[in-house]
């Protein structure tokens, strides 16, 4: 294959995909169009479907696209049975590593750092974001002033089940019901991704860190957020499976109340844009 020939196609479909991106979100008519298309019923459809054993034929397709590796994936008998069955894949036991420390990544990802200001205003992919808009609770984001915001987004090559960051007492929990939007870079530019999207939390009271809340966020054709039932007495267990997210990008914020250092080793490591690849279980703190 001629090699120049491939990569000017790779960069047209690149181009005609940020296009596309841009009509939905930067003209009135995509905008209308964007409504129907990110109105929950459609999510639902599709993720129906995608759970369906109609959808199996998919899974070859998207391992080979994004060259997905299935060393360490528990592979049911037979195969995956659907498209759904194949995205929320588990990993084995032995091929989780969770490291010692109070906080680490809650999934694998693409990382964002930012400081919570004193006016509770953060800044993700150039766009600003009030606290209290992505909480739905003022006093929770006054809580959190001077800590620290962890941004993780999720490809669709990723691995989307997620465990809990730290350790300690809930103190609460609380869904908000959202439209859901593409969590791709070039949409932040034309709206408040976040705040507009779907969303649960954890508040966790961690013995070093203070409050940290902990926030799983749906994005466009994710049927629903899959968090597992909390316990009679609930604790966060650090490196205990939190959920997972069906088919789509995702991402996951955590917030703590006390500023944090990240550690140089990840800080340092080659970037991906403003983002840093990080690994679940992998220690944030120093």
């Amino acid at each position: 294959m001629n090699n120049s020939l491939f990569a000017s196609k790779k960069e047209s479909h690149h181009s005609q995909d940020a296009l596309a991106i841009r009509f939905l979100y930067g003209t009135m008519p995509g905008r209308v169009l964007l409504k129907g298309l990110v109105h929950p019923a459609l999510s639902k459809v599709a993720a129906k479907y995608l759970s369906s054993t109609h959808s199996a034929w998919l899974v070859g397709y998207f391992q080979k696209k994004h060259k997905i590796s299935l060393e360490g994936i528990e592979v049911p008998q037979g195969g995956f049975s659907s498209f759904n069955e194949f995205f929320t894949r588990k990993r084995r036991k032995e091929a989780i590593s969770i490291e010692e420390g109070c906080l680490v990544c809650p999934s694998d990802g693409l990382l964002t750092i930012a400081p919570i200001e004193e006016d509770s205003i953060f800044s993700i992919k150039h766009t600003q974001y009030s606290l209290s808009e992505l909480l739905k609770k003022q006093d929770l984001a006054e809580s959190l002033k001077g800590g620290t915001a962890l941004i993780f987004r999720l490809t669709p090559a990723h691995y989307h089940r997620y465990y809990f960051c730290c350790d300690g007492k809930l103190l609460g929990r609380k869904r908000i019901a959202g439209i859901l939007h593409s969590v791709q870079p070039i949409c932040h530019e034309m709206t408040k991704v976040f705040t507009q999207n779907s969303r649960e939390y954890v508040v966790i009271d961690n013995a070093s860190l203070g409050k940290v809340v902990q926030m799983e966020v749906g994005a466009l054709l994710v049927g629903k957020i899959s968090n597992h039932p909390l316990e009679k007495r609930p604790m966060a267990r650090k490196g205990k499976e939190k959920g997972y997210f069906e088919y789509g990008g995702s991402s996951i914020v955590v917030l703590t109340q006390k500023k944090i250092h990240v550690r140089e080793e990840i800080l340092n490591r080659e970037k991906c844009g403003e983002e840093i690849p990080v690994k679940l279980g992998e220690r944030i703190l120093y």
